[in-house]
C-alpha cells in the first residue's frame, strides 16, 4: 500500500503529532511522517518523533531577518524530503503567503473551534463567554488569511454549565487526537479533494466517524 508522506512542523509539546504518530504506527494507515520541523529546539515533541525514530529538525525563525528566508529553508527541507502533505500540529508561526501559495492544497492545520467561529486565539474563553452551547476543533486546508479554508473534517464538543476554559480545552484537545488522523487518513485515501472553497468527501468514510460527529460528553479529570 503506498503511503502519503507527510511532515509535521510543532513548536511545543506536540500532542497531535503524538496522535499522528499512533496512527501511523498502524500498517494499514495510509500515510507515514517522514520529517518533524520545530522552531524552537526545546519543544519538547521533538523528543516523541526521535523516539520512533523519525527524522527531526529545528529551523528556528530567530535566526532569520526575514520570514521569507525562514518560509523558504522550511520550503528546501520539505522538498527535501519529499513532503507531499505538511501537517501544522501547535506551530506557533504565521507562515508567509509565498509559502503557503507553494503548498497551495498540501498544506492542513487543526484549530481549536468549530471554524468560521472563534478564528484566532483564546478560542475557549471566548466560547465560554459568548454562551455558544457547542464547541469543537476543525481540520482544514490553510490559506493566506489565518483560519480561513477548506473545511476537511470538525468534530463538536458539548459545552457542559460547570465548564472553565481549562476544562473545555482539554475535551477539545481530546477530539483533537481523534480527528486529526481521521482527517489526514481521508486526505490520503483521496476522499476529501478540494473543490474551490469547499471539500468533497467521497467513498466509504473510515471507521469511527461516528465517533466524531457524537463524541462522548466527559468531564475532563
Amino acid at each position: 500500500m503506498r503511503q502519503l508522506k507527510l511532515a509535521v512542523l510543532i513548536s511545543g509539546s506536540g500532542t497531535n503529532l503524538q496522535a499522528l504518530i499512533d496512527a501511523c504506527a498502524n500498517p494499514d494507515y495510509p500515510a507515514k511522517i517522514s520529517l518533524v520541523i520545530s522552531n524552537k529546539e526545546n519543544a519538547s515533541g521533538l523528543g516523541r518523533a526521535k523516539e520512533v525514530g523519525i527524522q527531526t529538525l529545528v529551523i528556528r525563525h530567530t535566526d532569520f531577518n526575514k520570514r521569507d528566508e525562514f518560509d523558504k529553508s522550511l520550503t528546501d527541507a520539505l522538498e527535501s524530503a519529499k513532503v507531499e502533505l505538511i501537517c501544522l500540529a501547535g506551530f506557533m508561526r504565521i507562515l508567509g503567503p509565498v509559502f503557503v501559495n507553494h503548498w497551495h492544497d498540501r498544506l492542513v492545520n487543526i484549530h481549536p473551534s468549530l471554524l468560521p467561529a472563534f478564528k484566532g486565539l483564546h478560542t475557549h474563553k471566548r466560547a465560554l463567554e459568548a454562551g455558544v452551547r457547542i464547541a469543537g476543533c476543525t481540520v482544514h486546508y490553510v490559506r493566506t488569511e489565518v483560519d480561513v479554508g477548506p473545511i476537511v473534517a470538525q468534530a463538536a464538543v458539548p459545552i457542559m454549565p460547570d465548564d472553565t476554559e481549562h476544562r473545555l480545552a482539554e475535551r477539545v484537545l481530546q477530539q483533537e487526537h481523534q480527528l486529526y488522523p481521521f482527517a489526514v487518513e481521508l486526505i490520503a485515501r483521496g476522499q476529501a479533494r478540494v473543490d474551490g472553497a469547499r471539500v468533497q468527501i467521497t467513498g466509504t468514510e473510515p471507521s469511527g466517524i461516528a465517533a466524531l460527529i457524537s463524541p462522548q460528553v466527559t468531564k475532563a479529570e
